[in-house]
């Protein structure tokens, strides 16, 4: 029956369509640099909008007709069409829009060349990194305490002979206090930690802890591919298991430690690895939203903190608190040559 199951997700997550260019591992855990689009093109059935904390741009074109994006020169970028989406292979931003970090293109894109299209996806979505939309590579972000606007910023688009654009805008927003953040973290998981003192039998409660961290964990990980475009179950479970493989499993794996806490009778252990490994690896890992103002998940940034928060205070909390059981129940050592 299980391997039943696993073979059914595993179909799913393969035959599920996922827009080129998807999360990707150099998407930001989190950045100070807000990208927002103010003005999209009019046209039925095309959707542009930010994904990725603004990392990307997806275009949607479900209107029927031929959209075309022009790269930095002008020249023809993308064709997305009703039957998928085309790159050309003499646009210099075909090679430089695939990664946030700036990549010389090879010798062969060369935008005066006629357009030579090649199919890269078969759905008519697309994502992708566009540089105008992008904070300045090499530049030291400002140092001030209130939003700072980088610059305006336009794709040109068109639609047969109509021309089009998306029109935005980049800022740089302050960053939280992330002090604040870290002592909510710390004294939290210190707090949870003392349950280790309890003489009685505090192990099952500890182990439902470090559940609800790993469950909070993987919850934030969904978010973060809604917040990437990825809507459909097979592309979330696709991509939680490529680009977020190690906190993904890392959560499981805790969450596996949890339950066998709860039918053993000593299983401290368990806690204790379970918690050690969801609080660093699945909590640790996205810290970086306590030091950014903007973060990668479609709700308020503060939220996101939170979440990060409770993740550390309970797989952390709970690793200390059965470290200081299993280290109450360790008997004392007696020296050489000595008799208890």
């Amino acid at each position: 029956m299980l391997l039943r199951l696993v073979l059914v997700v595993i179909a799913l997550v393969l035959s599920t369509p996922v827009p080129a260019h998807a999360h990707g591992a150099d998407a930001p855990d989190a950045t100070n640099y807000l990208s927002r689009i103010v003005q999209a093109p009019v046209l039925a059935g095309l959707e542009v909008k930010m994904i990725e904390a603004g990392a990307r741009l997806q275009l949607t074109n479900r209107s029927g007709r031929n959209v075309e994006v022009l790269g930095y020169q002008g020249e023809p970028y993308l064709e997305v069409r009703p039957d998928g989406v085309y790159e050309n292979i003499h646009s210099p931003a075909t090679y430089l829009n695939v990664t946030i970090a700036h990549v010389d293109p090879p010798a062969h894109a060369d935008p005066t060349v006629p357009p030579e299209w090649k199919k890269v996806a078969q759905e008519p979505v697309y994502r992708w990194h566009d540089q105008r939309a992008l904070p300045p590579a090499g530049v030291a972000e400002p140092r001030a305490d209130t939003p700072q606007h980088i610059r305006d910023w336009t794709v040109p688009m068109r639609v047969d002979a109509t021309p089009l654009s998306v029109n935005g805008v980049l800022e740089w927003m302050p960053p939280p206090p992330a002090g604040l953040w870290w002592g909510l973290a710390i004294v939290g998981a210190g707090l949870v930690a003392l349950l280790g003192l309890v003489r009685r039998r505090i192990t099952p409660v500890l182990a439902v802890l470090v559940m609800l961290g790993s469950a909070l964990a993987l919850g934030y990980g969904v978010s973060r591919e809604v917040d990437a475009g990825n809507l459909t179950f097979g592309a979330i479970v696709g991509q939680l298991f490529s680009a977020q493989l190690w906190s993904t499993v890392t959560a499981l794996a805790a969450i596996a430690a949890a339950v066998y806490a709860l039918v053993r009778t000593e299983g401290d252990f368990a806690v204790a690895l379970g918690g050690a490994a969801v609080g660093l690896f699945s909590g640790m890992v996205n810290a970086a939203v306590f030091h950014r103002a903007i973060t990668p998940v479609p709700w308020d940034a503060s939220l996101a903190r939170v979440i990060i928060v409770a993740v550390i205070v309970l797989g952390g909390g709970a690793c200390f608190a059965a470290m200081l059981r299993l280290r109450a129940a360790t008997p004392p050592r007696v020296p050489a040559g000595q008799t208890e």
